[in-house]
Parts: structure tokens; C-alpha cells; sequence
């Protein structure tokens, strides 16, 4: 069996020279049982927390955080703005909404959630008399501009985006001024984008995996009817060569590309074992797992949203 080299403290540094914990927790569905489990994901090391305003768990997060006692600048923060505040008027309320609910005075990463506007509004999923998706107006180029001024003021220290495809960044780069410090987008054994991994890293901006173990979620309707993804045999071997699990080992591979990955649980175990997929894969490995590319997208409200 080879070596597992712990490196539980792995960090990448942002290119506002912060630098972000490779494994973060993540707090999206579950939001009753989130003030629990952000608390033992705190106790069990976490230092990296992830959430967003349309997730509802923004109150549980600052209040694990605050019962914690740990110091606010050894916790890394990030939220994001929802679809419903892309309007530039309205992106300083969402924000100073998320600081109050939070309890801090900063934010570490503040990302755009979506490209995709909602009508504005207190309805978190607009619909219009039909009961069809109310899209908005806003672009997502102005969204950013205004979200640039809360970088500026110190209210994010770092500020970026969230699935968001090869164009919309592209137009983003070209027209914004500040360049995205992280994007937070699905990416798996299965979904491995190398090739937009590459133009991140030409532009150097982090990447942050969501939902690095695929289909485990249940959630995704397009992942019920195949093997799970951390069942995958490739994934066990590899493990195994460790003493690790198929889900550690995802979490592995994808911190060896340079990414952070944000996992969830509400379960103490799990949040523990999945601390525990901070290790060092053999470059042998690391490829091994890259063979598994299927471009297999779990996450995609596109038809939900009338986008399409």
C-alpha cells in the first residue's frame, strides 16, 4: 500500500494573493441541519465554508462560526449573489444582506452565482401569470461592474463567479476590470472540463469544484439510472493503493488539478472521512482518474429556468 501523505492544510493562493483552503465545506439543501453540521465540520478542521444566499443557510453558517470561538480571519467565507439581485441597484442590499445574516463584516469570496437573471424582486423564483420563469433584464456584465465596487470597499476581499460558460467568461474578462479570483463551477471525475481548466489557469483564476463526488446527490434527476461515481472501480483501486475511499480520492484528484473541492454532509463521519481526501495522489494516479471523462453534466436548470 502506498503512502497517504497527509496534507490536511493544502491551500492555493487566489490572484489577490489570499490564499483559500483546498477542501471546503460545502451547505447547499439541508439548511435545518446546517448550524450543526457547519459546528462539527468546524471542530473537525474545516477552515473553508461555503454557501449562498439562495441556499437559506447563510444564518446557520454565522452562527456555528460565531459559537465556534474561532477567529474570523482563520475562516474563509464564501457566499453568492442570486439570480433575483442582478440588477445593479440591488446588489449592495443582497450583499449587506448576506454580511448581516453571516455575521461578519467581510466576505472572502463573493461570487455571481448564475449568468442568468431573475426579474427583480423579493421572490427568490419569479413566475410570470402563466406560471413560467420571469427572467430579467439586468446584464451580467453591469452585475460583475457593481459587484467590483464591493471589492473595492472592502466589503469582499475577492469576488468571482459561478457557472458560467467558456463565452460568458470570456465577454467577462473582456469587459470587466477586475479579474475573477475564483469560479465555482460542477466538476467531476466524470465532468473534467480540461480544457477550460487550462484558459483558468491562463488567466489565473481558481477553480472550485461543486458537487466533486457527481451523481451521489440524488438530487440530480440525469445521474439516477447509472453506478454512482464514487462506486466507480477506477476510484476504489486507486483508493485502495491509499487506504482510501472512492469519494476521498475524487476529492484527491481534483486538488491535485490545482482546484478546491467543496463537498458536503450533515453526517459527523462522513464530514470527517471527507476532510480526510486531502492527500497526495501519484501523477500515475492523478491520470488514471482523468481517463474517467465522461462530459456528464448532473447540474442543469437550464429547461427549469426557460432559458432554453
Amino acid at each position: 500500500m502506498a503512502t497517504a501523505t497527509a496534507t490536511a492544510s493544502t491551500k492555493f493562493k487566489l490572484n489577490t494573493g489570499a490564499e483559500i483552503p483546498a477542501i471546503g465545506f460545502g451547505t447547499w439543501q439541508d439548511k435545518d441541519a446546517q448550524e450543526d453540521a457547519v459546528s462539527e465540520a468546524l471542530k473537525a478542521g474545516y477552515r473553508h465554508i461555503d454557501t449562498a444566499r439562495i441556499y437559506g443557510t447563510e444564518p446557520a453558517v454565522g452562527a456555528a462560526i460565531k459559537k465556534s470561538g474561532i477567529p474570523r480571519d482563520q475562516i474563509f467565507i464564501t457566499t453568492k449573489l442570486w439570480n433575483n439581485s442582478h440588477h445593479p441597484d440591488d446588489v449592495e442590499a443582497a450583499i449587506d444582506a448576506s454580511l448581516h445574516d453571516l455575521g461578519t463584516d467581510y466576505l472572502d469570496l463573493y461570487l455571481m452565482h448564475w449568468p442568468s437573471p431573475f426579474a427583480r424582486g423579493a421572490s427568490l423564483f419569479p413566475r410570470d401569470a402563466n406560471g413560467k420563469p420571469k427572467n430579467g433584464e439586468s446584464d451580467y456584465i453591469e452585475t460583475y461592474q457593481t459587484m467590483e465596487k464591493a471589492f473595492h470597499n472592502g466589503k469582499a476581499r475577492a469576488i468571482g463567479i459561478s457557472n458560467f460558460s467558456h463565452a460568458e467568461l470570456s465577454h467577462l474578462l473582456a469587459s470587466t476590470t477586475v479579474v475573477p479570483a475564483a469560479h465555482q463551477m460542477e466538476l467531476h471525475p466524470y465532468l473534467q472540463q480540461k480544457a477550460f481548466g487550462a484558459f483558468h489557469a491562463q488567466h489565473g483564476i481558481h477553480v472550485t469544484q461543486y458537487s466533486p463526488f457527481g451523481n451521489a446527490n440524488t438530487i440530480y434527476d440525469s445521474g439516477k439510472n447509472m453506478g454512482k461515481l464514487i462506486d466507480d472501480p477506477v476510484l476504489a483501486e486507486v483508493g485502495a493503493k491509499y487506504g482510501k475511499t472512492g469519494a476521498q480520492t475524487a476529492l484527491a484528484w481534483g486538488i491535485a488539478r490545482g482546484h478546491s473541492v467543496i463537498p458536503k454532509s450533515k453526517t459527523p463521519a462522513r464530514i470527517r472521512a471527507n476532510l480526510e481526501g486531502d492527500f497526495r495522489l501519484d501523477e500515475s494516479d492523478v491520470e488514471r482518474v482523468g481517463a474517467l471523462d465522461r462530459k456528464m453534466r448532473f447540474n442543469d436548470p437550464s429547461a427549469s429556468w426557460g432559458l432554453w
